[in-house]
């Protein structure tokens, strides 16, 4: 017969844990609650990601981040065996809280969290337009300045018209490699 699930008192806490042990204390911390047979009073574990885009040698990169690196979140029914539980997984250092007591974070500050992990793709927005001057800060032609061409939104891209040797020449760069003037 399935043990049956309480949902009273079921609140998000977080943990606190070495930096970059995140994905390992997840992990063990799944295991453990399996092992131990505390689905009924452990129910989630989530590392709090989202998508970045960085420019780096003039290629643009899209990666997941942490949000707080150094916490997990847990979903869980604070009771002497699950806190238990979590406090002595591998690398956890601690609930966030005062003394031994954990403080859950509101319901609101998780929607936050799960509608800001849930953006795949990050917005591109630029406040230049069509003959707005700009400089370029970052690739090959760093500290150049020019005017805005032509903006494609949908790649993220836009084509700035450079003064080189005497004459225009049109740069494709992206959104994060220039600044308006």
């Amino acid at each position: 017969m399935p043990k049956q699930t309480s949902q009273e008192g079921r609140r998000w806490y977080v943990l606190h844990t070495y930096s970059g042990y995140e994905e390992n204390v997840m992990r063990n911390l799944k295991q453990r609650i399996e092992s131990l047979d505390m689905e009924d009073k452990i129910f989630d574990v989530m590392v709090p990601t989202e998508t970045k885009i960085k420019i780096k040698n003039g290629k643009r990169t899209t990666l997941r981040e942490k949000i707080f690196p150094g916490y997990v979140l847990v979903n869980m029914v604070v009771d002497d065996d699950s806190w238990y539980v979590v406090r002595n997984t591998p690398n956890v250092t601690g609930f966030v809280g005062s003394g031994t007591t954990p403080t859950p974070v509101s319901e609101e500050e998780i929607k936050e969290l799960q509608r800001r992990m849930g953006i795949e793709e990050p917005n591109y927005t630029l406040d230049v337009t069509i003959g707005d001057s700009v400089r370029i800060v970052d690739g090959p032609f760093k500290n150049f300045e020019g005017k805005v061409g032509e903006i494609d939104e949908a790649r993220g891209k836009v084509k700035v018209l450079v003064s080189m040797f005497g004459r225009e020449t049109p740069v494709e760069l992206d959104f994060l490699q220039v600044k308006k003037v």
